[in-house]
């Protein structure tokens, strides 16, 4: 059976390449989705083809170090600044002067850096679980297990890791948990896995972990476009005393809250699905 998308590639100048999937009619307004810190494109495989039912053209890349893309040769470049230049380099190739984004914690960082631009492409921006405000005590806890996996004998095992390191996702059943594990790792020589993503990129992060809070409001309150923020109910990532201050400065976000989720709502679920696909349907 063939692939309900289309993998593309894209190569930078030095030779390194950042993969994509897409979905959707390629004339159609382009929705971009970017993942979290640790995950890949296929995260969107039931929100990107919802979109692409309702007209969208849905552009899922792998952030630079993590599924299909390359690594990159200096651990210290994998900052949301790369990362931003990767995407606008993204969006010049296939020939994109606007976007809506929808960007899960990371993939919401670099959404939000794109949309502070002047002449941003960003037209609408949907912030999964992240905003101005990363809690010092989240960064620790990711920093806790990043680049850091057991031996993974079997898929079984790495799905008892990534329940383990993404309990905060909420509630899922077997067979989602092992969809989000099977796209998150790799079959090594002996026939183990590892997961996925480059194991380097715990050296910028870790070298980075501040002291307290991490705020970017600068970039925020630069942004002009309707902004929507999702926040689980949970989250130690995105406080509630932020997204009240995300709706009263800036864009001034609308906000919803996601019972029973921690970091980050996964955007598999209906329900979840629904919020992002009528905001960004809807409205100028």
């Amino acid at each position: 059976m063939s692939e309900p998308f289309r993998r593309g590639k894209m190569q930078f100048p030095g030779l390194r390449n950042m993969a994509y999937i897409e979905w959707g009619e390629p004339d159609a307004k382009t929705l971009v989705c970017v993942h979290g810190l640790t995950r890949c494109a296929r995260d969107f495989d039931f929100l990107a083809p919802e979109m692409a039912r309702r007209g969208y053209r849905v552009i899922c890349p792998d952030v630079a170090g993590r599924g299909d893309s390359d690594w990159l040769a200096d651990p210290m470049d994998y900052a949301v600044p790369t990362y931003a230049k990767d995407m606008l380099l993204l969006l010049a190739r296939l020939e994109l002067e606007s976007v809506h984004w929808v960007g899960t914690s990371l993939g919401g960082l670099i959404g939000m850096a794109l949309a502070a631009m002047p002449g941003s492409p960003v037209e609408k921006l949907v912030l999964n679980d992240v905003g101005p405000v990363l809690t010092v005590a989240a960064l620790q806890r990711i920093a806790a297990y990043l680049g850091k996996w057991p031996p993974l004998l079997s898929i079984e095992a790495a799905e008892q890791f990534v329940r383990a390191t993404s309990a905060s996702f909420g509630p899922h059943s077997d067979a989602e948990w092992r969809f989000l594990t099977e796209h998150v790792v790799r079959t090594n020589a002996d026939g183990s896995l590892r997961m996925h993503y480059d194991p380097a990129l715990a050296v910028p992060f870790n070298a980075d972990m501040p002291g307290g809070d991490v705020e970017l409001w600068p970039f925020y309150d630069a942004i002009s476009c309707p902004t929507l923020v999702l926040r689980g109910e949970q989250s130690d990532l995105l406080t509630r005393d932020t997204v009240a201050q995300m709706a009263a400065r800036g864009p001034r976000a609308r906000s919803v809250e996601i019972p029973g989720v921690g970091h980050a709502p996964t955007l598999i679920h209906s329900d979840q699905i629904a919020i992002v696909r009528d905001f960004l349907l809807t409205g100028p």
